[in-house]
């Protein structure tokens, strides 16, 4: 997973299929199409690439019109950012939510006994068990198929949907705190209280393609509630851009110091750090891995 990769990546989807994009997005035709999605959130999540690159390719090909709606999608990560930042509690809440929950796994057989079946693709749901499985396997689901899933899992199986988010984030390539807490609070109805997804069968048999036709699902959910939705903190002031010799630490949120407002600083050294989520796997892993070595090597060559 390189910064090479992702921009051959993005010339290669506005060549193919950016301009069926609008049309096509919502249609998941499995992990042997090709994808209906630019399939970028890996280098984004990382910003390998930016966002602002993407955006200003896209509208460039297609102009501003054409463009729209791949545009919307990028800012909603841009939004979920900016949502976090704002509200950090959503973050916290959450590690300590998906703790509590896996307490309740060792003291709740039943529990433990769907939940085991959810994330091995066992529960005998159509669909469901597919991208449980594909989501191990390959690291990668798409958009419309997470939205089925966390709306399989939170009111269909009944499992917390913390746990459902730390699975993902521990098997997603593009697994982001932001996006993929907010989107999982979102389809439970806690993003936007009293408003959640609900996963239907039409829906799904018509967005794969006749591949899934799932039954018994529950249709007519209550969204969930909680006692207290995370407060909004006021930013921190930005800090003053630097000078003098300093050393650069690059972090799997920003591996594009490129772009980096160094102001008058004179980088003398150049490090990294990697910190993955508890029980990220061996693919995400390796992709950090790769990612981290792409980017020290652009900031060895920059600076």
């Amino acid at each position: 997973m390189t910064r090479a990769v992702g921009l051959d990546r993005l010339s290669a989807f506005l060549a193919e299929a950016g301009a069926d994009y609008a049309a096509a997005r919502n249609t998941d035709r499995g992990p042997d199409a090709r994808p209906t999605t630019s399939a970028l959130s890996p280098y984004l999540r990382r910003r390998l690439v930016t966002e602002a690159e993407v955006v200003a390719a896209a509208e460039a090909a297609f102009g501003d019109g054409g463009a729209e709606k791949f545009v919307s999608e990028v800012f909603w990560r841009t939004y979920f950012k900016g949502h976090l930042e704002t509200h950090p509690a959503a973050w916290t809440d959450f590690l300590a939510l998906a703790a509590a929950d896996r307490g309740r796994l060792a003291a709740e057989p039943g529990l433990r006994r769907t939940f085991d079946a959810a994330i091995a693709g066992r529960t005998g749901i159509d669909g469901f068990d597919d991208w449980a499985q594909q989501l191990v396997e390959t690291g990668w689901l798409h958009n419309h198929a997470r939205m089925w899933f966390a709306s399989i899992w939170i009111f269909t199986l009944r499992l917390p949907w913390a746990l459902g988010a730390d699975f993902f984030l521990r098997h997603l390539l593009d697994g982001d705190p932001a996006s993929n807490t907010l989107s999982w609070r979102w389809v439970a109805g806690l993003h936007t209280r009293g408003k959640h997804y609900v996963a239907r069968a039409e829906n799904i048999r018509r967005y794969t393609e006749g591949r899934f036709d799932p039954r018994n699902l529950d249709e007519y959910p209550d969204a969930l509630d909680e006692p207290m939705p995370p407060r909004e903190v006021a930013l921190l002031a930005a800090d003053a851009a630097p000078s003098g010799d300093v050393a650069l630490l690059l972090h799997l949120d920003d591996l594009h110091p490129e772009s980096l407002p160094l102001g008058a600083a004179r980088v003398v050294r150049v490090g990294g750090l990697i910190a993955h989520a508890e029980g990220a796997s061996e693919a995400v892993r390796a992709a950090d891995a790769t990612a981290m070595r792409d980017a020290l090597d652009r900031a060895a060559a920059r600076f």
